[in-house]
């Protein structure tokens, strides 16, 4: 190819022919590892480009758009001033402090004693302690039970490996009350049972859960425990909204019930802790045993996390062990805020004739739109299912940003859940209103 090029002055018509054959004889080999087919196509890039073009009042991404405590934003800018030790590599599988302060929280939460070096990998947010998680324990022709409606990164995360997604609904109770709750959704021990074969790996649920809010129930954690230990299952447990629990609710972990620790593989955002996503720390915790697995993925895919972010997480974590359960502690504070924000938006979303679920946890709320009649005109989505084809109106001619909960659904089941979209309500009061505004200007026809 140099040759070619360095003759391109002389004679540059026959060079061009030569390198635009050669390009074809490279790219005539396929160049696309056969586990990333049909994986490419990913829900928040598209609907992440739809907010960029149209610039709506942004209810779809789950992300804070108010800072994060000062407390941890003090603890970064330390770090970043704390010396070149600061700005370097630090321990691959997690920062010394981070861990050890991750070990000591969570081990009176687990009721087990956490090794710190054993039992915590410090990841690139929770996104990548999921991905090790399927990469080190999901072999090719493993089975992996996912509870719908699920995060949107399960599924191809397990099509990677070569396993097979096999799917459980959580469908909803019809209840008299004015308001359907998260609570109301609920797990059928007989179908989930009916699913599980000798192929049978894992399952993985996600509490509290994203879309729908809902918040396992010690005794739901226990029959899925019962499952897995009669079946000999991992669970994998994606908990990043653990503090985000309303009304009484109680976040449960099911590695503290009786055989579950040694089993499970439970996964924590600092960034929905602490509101700071854009740090991009994350954390999977298990019996050390399991762990070794995800660490060699970890080390031969990023090897290392940022050492000034893990500083200022561990430094939050060590306040939040002394303040916590008292009304100072930010995991206190938090809900207590969004309580009054999600109670905002239910009020709003009733009040324009949409049918919200209450979430009992986390960052967001679904709701009901099959009462409301739109005209579409964009021929465009015709072939889409109706919420996607409802959110992708209402962005682009009410201005307001929202997501389609079918897309947490696998496409055996999507068609039974294509009536809701969902909302984030972990926002600025002045974003909610503004929302309002919006819906409110619709219901009246303006």
């Amino acid at each position: 190819m140099g040759i070619i090029r360095n003759l391109a002055s002389h004679f540059p018509a026959v060079c061009k022919s030569l390198i635009r054959n050669h390009h074809k004889i490279v790219m005539s080999r396929p160049v696309q590892a056969r586990r990333t087919a049909g994986v490419d196509k990913n829900l928040w890039v598209e609907f992440t480009q739809l907010a960029a073009d149209y610039k709506p009042v942004n209810l779809g991404q789950g992300f804070p758009d108010f800072s994060p405590p000062q407390f941890v934003q003090d603890a970064f800018c330390k770090a970043v001033c704390g010396g070149p030790s600061m700005h370097q590599y630090t321990r691959a599988f997690g920062h010394p402090p981070l861990v050890k302060s991750l070990a000591k929280f969570f081990s009176r939460i687990v009721g087990c004693e956490i090794d710190p070096l054993e039992d915590v990998l410090v990841t690139v947010g929770a996104y990548q302690a999921l991905f090790c998680a399927f990469q080190a324990l999901v072999d090719e022709g493993d089975e992996v039970i996912i509870i719908e409606p699920f995060f949107d990164c399960y599924q191809p995360m397990v099509k990677m490996t070569g396993g097979k997604a096999v799917y459980v609904p959580l469908r909803p109770k019809v209840k008299g009350s004015s308001i359907p709750s998260s609570g109301d959704w609920v797990l059928s021990a007989e179908e989930l049972a009916s699913k599980i074969t000798a192929r049978t790996k894992a399952i993985v649920i996600n509490t509290p859960n994203n879309p729908i809010g809902k918040v396992y129930k010690t005794e739901e954690l226990q029959m899925i425990a019962d499952l897995c230990i009669k079946h000999n299952m991992l669970c994998i447990s994606d908990e990043v909204y653990e503090w985000l629990t309303y009304d009484g609710a109680k976040h449960v972990k099911i590695a503290s019930l009786p055989g579950m620790w040694e089993r499970t593989i439970t996964v924590g955002s600092a960034g929905k802790t602490f509101s700071a996503t854009g740090w991009k720390v994350g954390w999977a915790i298990g019996s050390g045993n399991i762990m070794k697995h995800l660490k060699t993925i970890h080390q031969n895919t990023v090897y290392h996390c940022a050492t000034a972010a893990q500083e200022a997480v561990a430094q939050g974590f060590e306040r939040e062990y002394e303040l916590f359960g008292t009304p100072e502690s930010y995991f206190q504070q938090l809900p207590a805020m969004l309580h009054l924000k999600r109670k905002k938006l239910a009020s709003c979303l009733e009040g324009v004739g949409l049918q919200p679920v209450m979430p009992e946890g986390g960052y967001f709320m679904i709701a009901d739109i099959s009462s409301v009649k739109v005209d579409f005109n964009d021929e465009s989505t015709k072939d889409e299912p109706p919420d996607f084809r409802f959110v992708k109106w209402l962005t682009k001619e009410k201005g307001l940003g929202t997501i389609p909960v079918s897309a947490f659904y696998s496409p055996e089941h999507s068609k039974e859940f294509d009536k809701y979209i969902r909302f984030c309500f972990v926002k600025e009061d002045s974003t909610l209103d503004a929302a309002e505004d919006i819906l409110r200007k619709w219901s009246k026809g303006e």
